[in-house]
């Protein structure tokens, strides 16, 4: 039954049954020209306020979020009908459930009730009143709750620089990285929204090879400019998701800093890999950008040679033009500095890929699991998405202006990661991931 407010307004059933698809290129929403989060856009987030501390859904449109726990009687189609109490929920995992045709169902719905020509929702103060919240009042939140995190090693310059570093140019890559997306599970409980502190870790580190290990703070702090995936719906134990079917099980991106400490990395990661130099802090960015908002963008896949076996083939395009961008910001610094322009599309494997991957063994992955690309750099040196290769392993200082230097961070630096798809008068971004580096304990 629909509530009293709607009396005065069309009917909301008439509105979704006019869904051919996205028509609506303005909103009756003021959205600035650079704004990262036109109607074109519409990423799906976790919010709070002062006044209602209860987390809950919602998109964000400009400079406002529109609460979808508060319109949620309105999404009446076909795959919604029945499902609006998703949107009541404190996080996406019940929505990313519910699969693409859904997604699809509601962008789609959003668009149109956005849009400037549309009266249900402009047209009516005393829903818009309550509907909308600024975001300069609320507070962002992790967007779900993260079962299980994988970080993924799919940018081939970042794996020859670090190769390049560690083995020489003949080693550069081992032998497996152009078989199949190499990777590890990491630690979903130290994922943290933007604008979380990460404090400087402790641990064991070897400063000289023919002496014993020390425990102290981490020296060599660095960044990895990454991006990464939620998870729709999952897979059944024992039933691989094939990479046909890879995309329908892709929610949205985020922006991703997988903080990393060098020193503890280089001392542990023989045999297994990162354990405590990693599982510190991650932080993403809150706003999760749907698949369908960034496919005007899609590129054709890299080359890859040798080519696949016929589980990781895929005859689709899913890589994507997304520009990304890292600054510091010391303490007594005026503005935040860039050290770093890349691209997410200097990724040698694709998101479609690492899933089937993941799961070809048959591992079970749920809604909101949340899969990273890896540390993402591109060719040249400005475009390397690490301290680590940008310092090129602390030989060559990076220049923050103001005679400051840094080859890793120091205590007080913040880190600011940014990104965006450019399309022709607008752009599809994903707001900030940012984080302050606080001295270890």
């Amino acid at each position: 039954m629909c509530p009293r407010y709607i009396w005065s307004c069309p009917n909301p059933r008439a509105l979704t049954a006019s869904l051919p698809g996205p028509l609506a290129t303005m909103s009756f929403i003021h959205v600035e020209k650079n704004s990262d989060f036109p109607i074109q856009n519409l990423p799906y987030g976790v919010f709070s306020t002062q006044d209602e501390p209860r987390h809950r859904i919602g998109v964000a449109i400009g400079d406002q979020i529109l609460d979808l726990s508060v319109i949620r009687h309105l999404f009446t189609g076909p795959f919604m009908s029945g499902n609006q109490d998703v949107f009541n929920a404190p996080t996406l995992n019940s929505f990313m459930a519910l699969g693409h045709n859904a997604w699809t169902e509601v962008r789609h719905f959003l668009q149109k009730l956005l849009a400037a020509s549309e009266p249900l929702l402009r047209d009516n103060k005393e829903l818009r009143d309550r509907a909308f919240v600024p975001q300069s009042k609320a507070s962002l939140h992790l967007p779900a709750n993260i079962g299980d995190y994988t970080d993924f090693y799919s940018s081939r310059d970042h794996a020859t620089n670090v190769g390049i570093m560690f083995r020489g140019k003949e080693n550069a890559l081992m032998p497996n990285w152009l078989h199949l997306p190499v990777g590890y599970h990491g630690r979903a409980s130290s994922v943290v929204v933007s604008g979380t502190p990460i404090r400087r870790p402790k641990g064991q580190v070897r400063p000289n090879d023919d002496k014993p290990p020390v425990f102290e703070a981490s020296k060599l702090l660095d960044i990895e400019l990454e991006m990464a995936f939620f998870v729709g719906p999952g897979n059944s134990l024992g039933n691989p998701i094939p990479i046909e079917k890879a995309h329908e099980h892709i929610f949205g991106m985020v922006l991703m800093n997988d903080w990393s400490a060098r020193d503890i990395q280089k001392w542990e990661y023989v045999p297994l890999g990162p354990f405590l130099s990693k599982n510190f802090g991650t932080t993403i960015s809150p706003w999760v950008v749907p698949m369908e908002a960034l496919m005007p963008f899609v590129l054709p896949n890299p080359v890859q040679d040798p080519v696949p076996l016929p589980y990781l083939r895929d005859e689709s395009n899913y890589a994507f033009d997304i520009k990304l961008f890292v600054s510091i910001q010391g303490e007594g610094m005026k503005d935040p500095v860039t050290i770093c322009r890349s691209n997410y599309k200097y990724m040698y494997w694709t998101m479609k890929q690492q899933l089937a991957h993941h799961t070809v063994t048959g591992c079970n992955v749920r809604p909101g699991d949340l899969l990273a690309s890896g540390t993402i750099s591109g060719p040249d040196q400005g475009s390397f998405g690490s301290m680590l290769e940008l310092s090129w392993r602390g030989s060559k200082p990076i220049d923050v202006g103001n005679g400051q230097t840094r080859t890793f961070l120091k205590d007080g630096d913040t880190v600011l990661i940014t990104g965006y798809c450019q399309g022709e008068g607008y752009r599809v971004g994903f707001g900030q991931c940012s984080g302050t580096v606080l001295p270890a304990q």
